[in-house]
């Protein structure tokens, strides 16, 4: 049986399949409730939601994973197309100045 979630209000905002930590209620899979929501314009946004994060992971995946390839020269970086090449260099640019801006925090004393 599904986990549900809900807000203030007591709307389902969201359905797991495991135990969350602010999720206690348990609903029949084909609870009325539930197939309402699934039906809803929410769940289309709840969806949205997870796609979007679930993108940002695995982009995070596939990123290391080439730098591996490229590591160990079983994938040479003039291998990959020029407009892959390219948002692969800005990525891992804006990264090292992230890393950067937060190693040279002014307010911070540890280093």
């Amino acid at each position: 049986m599904p986990f549900i979630k809900r807000d203030d209000s007591g709307k389902i905002i969201g359905i797991f399949n495991e135990k969350q930590s602010d999720t206690e209620e348990e609903l029949a899979v084909n609870d009325k409730r539930i197939i309402e929501f699934l039906k809803s314009d929410d769940y289309s946004e709840y969806t949205n939601h997870l796609l979007n994060q679930s993108d940002t992971d695995f982009i995070r995946v596939l990123e290391d994973l080439i730098d591996v390839l490229l590591d160990k020269h079983i994938l040479l970086l003039t291998d990959l197309p020029q407009a892959a090449q390219q948002k692969l260099l800005k990525r891992k640019k804006i990264r090292k100045k992230h890393i950067q801006s937060i190693l040279s925090d002014d307010d911070d004393d540890i280093f």
